[in-house]
């Protein structure tokens, strides 16, 4: 998969938390892309935009 050109985002809630940040990019048809932001050459995650919204519902305070 090439990633080169897509837009990769902290999360608002990281405040600069020493690094310990994901960053995602769905800005991409189809996909959505999670890496380690102190590795951003390391693995990428991938996960379909459906999946990734359930994933995040789930993490959101009730």
């Amino acid at each position: 998969m090439d990633l080169n050109g897509v837009r990769w985002r902290k999360s608002s809630r990281s405040n600069g938390q020493g690094g310990n940040c994901v960053e995602v990019a769905d800005d991409m048809p189809g996909v959505v892309a999670v890496r380690d932001s102190k590795d951003p050459a390391g693995p990428v995650l991938t996960f379909a935009p459906d999946a990734w919204r359930a994933f995040v519902g789930r993490l959101a305070p009730r």
